[in-house]
């Protein structure tokens, strides 16, 4: 499969790469990494990246506007995810044909070209080795967004279950010439508005049992005018590194009324859990989507049951 996907890179001429909604630092370091690299490689096809932006991490770079003329003949490459309903811009459908570089414990209905492993740490990660391993230079800016796609998915290094071979691409990626310090810079800089909401959940996360978990209901968006992910996936923070809280868990109810449940561990597989209620993700972080806060309870119950099971 992966030998088909750069057979077909090389066929196309218009590339349209896409990743999932509500960005993080993976998504959008794989999607635009990947599309640079190919663009140096190939400097008179057309390639595009799409799908809604993200304030947090807008230094990543900005999406193109393109007409859903430009998918006719065009091949899609979709980063970082392999479901539908995550995927960001839903006119990949519209393509000739269509790739997935995941590295998610997903299957995928989207299509048959899913390449994936669950090994890497970051989709950013599996992309830099697919691009070594099929003879591709890549160049600075590129590499600087691959790395920060590892950083962010990482937690700086400290998630993986190979990081061995993480800190090998990253360390390649250093030598290629990616500006650390911009990524760095850029990911541990907030302001104060940032800090004081920081407190504010710090001070409202609940514990059971060595679980800690959050429950956001949708006004929270009116105390804070933020991005949902930076609630849903940004306040998971506040509950790590705290020795009596082995499991910690992010409720957050979205515009549509699901409740977006993000969870992490630090040492207790938890990802059996996630796919108990329709999620996945990796080992010790992934994520599911409920119907409603019921639901909810039901998890954060499991999730206690597993975390107590390890004495």
């Amino acid at each position: 499969m992966i030998k088909k996907l750069f057979e077909k890179i090389e066929e196309y001429n218009t590339i349209i790469i896409h990743r999932h909604l509500r960005p993080d630092g993976d998504a959008l370091g794989s999607q635009i990494g990947l599309a640079k690299a190919l663009k140096y490689r190939y400097p008179n096809k057309e390639i595009y990246i799409v799908g809604d932006e993200s304030k947090k991490y807008a230094f990543f770079g900005k999406m193109d506007e393109i007409e859903d003329e430009k998918y006719k003949n065009a091949l899609v490459i979709i980063c970082d995810v392999a479901v539908q309903f995550m995927v960001s811009d839903d006119r990949y459908k519209l393509a000739k044909e269509v790739f997935i570089i995941d590295h998610h414990k997903n299957d995928s209905d989207i299509c048959q070209n899913h390449i994936v492993d669950t090994s890497r740490v970051a989709c950013a990660e599996f992309i830099t080795y697919l691009l070594l391993e099929n003879g591709y230079t890549i160049p600075e800016d590129a590499a600087t967004s691959l790395f920060g796609g590892i950083v962010t998915d990482s937690g700086r290094f400290l998630f993986g279950d190979n990081l061995e071979d993480t800190f090998k691409i990253a360390s390649l990626l250093v030598s290629f010439g990616a500006d650390t310090k911009y990524i760095y810079n850029n990911l541990n800089v907030e302001s104060l508005a940032d800090r004081k909401m920081k407190n504010y959940f710090s001070n409202k996360f609940e514990f059971k049992n060595k679980v800690a978990f959050l429950k956001n209901k949708k006004d929270v968006f009116e105390s804070f005018k933020v991005e949902f992910n930076d609630i849903s996936r940004g306040m998971l923070g506040v509950m790590a590194g705290i020795s009596e809280i082995e499991i910690w868990l992010n409720f957050t109810e979205d515009e549509n009324d699901n409740i977006i449940g993000e969870f992490r561990s630090r040492e207790i597989p938890i990802v059996d859990i996630a796919k108990k209620y329709g999620g996945g993700g990796h080992l010790l972080a992934c994520g599911a989507t409920l119907k409603n806060w019921e639901m909810v309870d039901d998890v954060i119950n499991d999730f206690i049951q597993l975390a107590n099971m390890e004495d």
